[in-house]
C-alpha cells in the first residue's frame, strides 16, 4: 500500500499581519527552523517519501528554493499550485494526479506536534488500511476548532466546526490520513455557508459510511497551531525550550532521514558544511559523526 504525503501550505496568513505582508507564513522561522519543516517531519516519521506541497503561486518558487526536490532528504517532493484559498478539502482536488488513487496523509504548514509517541501515531495511522483516521486533542476553547464527540470505546459520534456549544472539549487538529477514496469523496463536499470546502465535511462522509476512526492524543502531545502572533511565538518557545534542554532538535529533517535510512552520515555531513557555522550545521556535524549511538 502506497501513502502519499501533502502539505497545504497556502492561504494569506492574514491572521499574521503585517508579519506576512511579503512572505508565506509557512515560511516563517519557529526558532531555528522554517515552519514548513515542522509538517513535513510528519509525514517523514509517517514513513511517507511522496510529499505534495500546496501553496500559492507567488509562493511556490520560495518553497522550491527552499526545499529543492528533496532528494537531500531521500524523499521526492512535488508543488502544486492553489489560486485561492478554498478549505482545505480542495487540497484533494488539486492532488488528485499526484495522488493517482493512494492513500493519503494530509498535513497544515502551520500546526507543529511535538511528543515522543508521534513516531508510533503517525506510522499505526499510515499502516491502516480502508478508514481514514483522525486525532482528537483536549484544549480548553474548542468553540474555536473542529470538535469530535466519541463514545468510551473512542467510537466517533460527532462532528461539529466551530460549535457554539461544544460537545466535547477535544478538537481536531491538523493531520489527517484517508484511504484511496479521498479524491472521490471531495468531490461530493459542498461549499460551507463560509464558502470553504470543509474538512470536517469530509470526515462526516467517512463517518457516515463507519469508515472514519479516532485517535486521541495523551499527556506529553504538544500541539501548535501557529497561524496567530501569539501561538506563533509559543511554538518558538516551546521547541527552544526542549531542545535546549535535552540538545536534541525538533524537526530535523536530516536526522529523521539518516534514522530511517534514506540518507547515509556523509549526505548529512555535506548538509552541514552548506549550511555553514550556525546552531543547525553544528547539530548535523555531531549526528553525522555519532557513532552508531541513538540519536
Amino acid at each position: 500500500m502506497t501513502r502519499k504525503g501533502i502539505v497545504l501550505a497556502g492561504g494569506s496568513g492574514t491572521r499574521l499581519n503585517p508579519i506576512t505582508a511579503t512572505i508565506n507564513k509557512h515560511l516563517l522561522p519557529v526558532y531555528n527552523k522554517p515552519m514548513i519543516y515542522y509538517p513535513l517531519s510528519m509525514l517523514m516519521l509517517g514513513g511517507m517519501r511522496e510529499i505534495l506541497v500546496i501553496s500559492t503561486p507567488k509562493d511556490l518558487a520560495n518553497f522550491q528554493e527552499l526545499l529543492g526536490d528533496g532528494s537531500q532528504w531521500g524523499i521526492q517532493i512535488e508543488y502544486a499550485q492553489q489560486g485561492e484559498p478554498r478549505g482545505l478539502v480542495d487540497a484533494f482536488l488539486i492532488a488528485e494526479s499526484f495522488l493517482d488513487g493512494s492513500h493519503s496523509c494530509l498535513v497544515l504548514g502551520d500546526n507543529l506536534f511535538y511528543g515522543n509517541t508521534m513516531g508510533r501515531l503517525m506510522k499505526e495511522a499510515a499502516g491502516q488500511r480502508d478508514v481514514a483516521t483522525i486525532f482528537g486533542y483536549p484544549v480548553k476553547d474548542p468553540e474555536r476548532f473542529a470538535v469530535v464527540e466519541f463514545d468510551e470505546d473512542w467510537n466517533v459520534i460527532s462532528l461539529e466546526e466551530k460549535p457554539q456549544t461544544p460537545r466535547s472539549t477535544h478538537a481536531v487538529p491538523g493531520v489527517y490520513f484517508y484511504d484511496d477514496q479521498a479524491v472521490a469523496l471531495a468531490k461530493q463536499v459542498k461549499p460551507s455557508l463560509r464558502g470553504e470546502l470543509e474538512i470536517t465535511s469530509l470526515n462526516q462522509l467517512y463517518l457516515e459510511k463507519g469508515k472514519l476512526q479516532l485517535q486521541v492524543f495523551g499527556r506529553g502531545v504538544a500541539w501548535f497551531d501557529a497561524g496567530t502572533p501569539h501561538s506563533l511565538l509559543q511554538a518558538a518557545n516551546f521547541v527552544e525550550a526542549i531542545e535546549e534542554r535535552q540538545s536534541l532538535m525538533i524537526a530535523c529533517l536530516e536526522e529523521i532521514a539518516l534514522t530511517s535510512n534514506w540518507i547515509d552520515r556523509a549526505t548529512v555531513n555535506d548538509a552541514a558544511s552548506q549550511l555553514g557555522t550556525g546552531t543547525y550545521a553544528q547539530y548535523l556535524k555531531r549526528i553525522a559523526s555519532s557513532k552508531g549511538e541513538s540519536l
